[in-house]
């Protein structure tokens, strides 16, 4: 009589726990190839669509035949800005990084260089909330044999508390870089993008820009303009080959509100705050599917349409409540005063 076979003979071996984790492995890499693959056909999709009526001209890409293209972001040295740079290196042959701290931007281009030994990363250390920036932009990259072939709008800075307290210069600083600099770049490099029938613009604005925002009402205006700059722009150059999307995520877990002196708002202690890294891959996927009204996640795609659908009289209020850091309206009294 023979003995009963073994679980672990003829080939009946049970996986080990190695076995097991090299399994799941393998079919989490197949899973993100697929997905992968997926991704860029579709993207292939939406670009024969936005090109529907795209009309290159020879002489616009004769300028840029011996250059490389090169996704320029501006903020590009830390937070959601670096987070994109991140997610855009996984597709782009050149990455620029803008921002005012050169030690910071040489950090982050060492990082990122390290990640993708195969990209060619520059950085350059700039205002842009100068009245030249674009055109020192457009020079420098000519110089580097590059040219933009995708603009992020990210620079941005934020103020806090009540509107009538406002520092002057703080409030200067806002206007300047949040709307007149993404204003004047988007302007820069739009019509170049349009003669070649290719190319892209991205602006980060916030979900702040679907309501008012009392005690941050400079910031939320600011942030208006560009959802209103950028889905006009949308509209008018509809099938010439540029992407024009604006993103509008919610609270990130960036040091950006500890900057803006906002930390002691009840929305920081309520709202879930998202990594850079989530908001940004989420961003990055849409602006190449060819949406032009970008929600990173679940919530802010919700409150996008809470908020456009709620009169400002219901939003307002809530707003104020989520956003007051207790500080007061009322000037400080005069020296003679007290």
């Amino acid at each position: 009589m023979e003995p009963p076979h073994s679980s672990t003979q003829a080939g009946e071996r049970s996986l080990t726990p190695e076995h097991s984790q090299f399994g799941n492995a393998c079919v989490a890499q197949h899973d993100r190839h697929n997905a992968t693959v997926m991704i860029d056909f579709l993207e292939a999709l939406a670009t024969r669509w936005l090109s529907r009526r795209a009309e290159p001209r020879p002489q616009a890409l004769a300028a840029t035949k011996s250059l490389s293209p090169a996704v320029v972001i501006t903020g590009g040295s830390s937070g959601l800005g670096l987070a994109l740079a991140r997610q855009f290196a996984q597709h782009a042959t050149a990455v620029v990084l803008i921002a005012r701290s050169q030690p910071r931007l040489d950090d982050a281009a060492a990082g990122l260089a390290a990640s993708f030994p195969l990209v060619r990363i520059e950085t350059l250390s700039l205002d842009v909330s100068r009245a030249d920036a674009g055109e020192v932009i457009k020079d420098w990259l000519s110089g580097k044999q590059l040219y933009c072939d995708v603009l992020v709008n990210n620079a941005a800075v934020g103020l806090s508390g009540p509107f009538s307290a406002s520092e002057a210069g703080k409030l200067e600083t806002l206007v300047e870089t949040n709307i007149a600099a993404t204003a004047r770049l988007t302007r820069t490099f739009l019509p170049e993008m349009l003669a070649r029938g290719s190319g892209g613009i991205l602006s980060i604005a916030s979900l702040g820009g679907l309501v008012p925002g009392p005690h941050q009402a400079a910031y939320y205006a600011s942030k208006s303009f560009v959802i209103s700059l950028s889905e006009a722009i949308r509209s008018e150059v509809s099938g010439l080959g540029v992407r024009v999307a604006v993103a509008l995520p919610g609270p990130l877990e960036t040091r950006f509100h500890a900057r803006m002196d906002a930390e002691g708002a009840l929305y920081r202690a309520i709202l879930p705050a998202m990594t850079p890294q989530r908001a940004a891959a989420s961003i990055v996927r849409g602006f190449r599917l060819g949406r032009g009204l970008i929600a990173p996640g679940v919530l802010p795609t919700l409150a996008v349409l809470a908020l456009r659908m709620l009169p400002h009289a219901v939003t307002v209020p809530i707003v104020r409540w989520l956003l007051d850091t207790g500080r007061s309206p009322l000037p400080p009294p005069s020296a003679d005063q007290q």
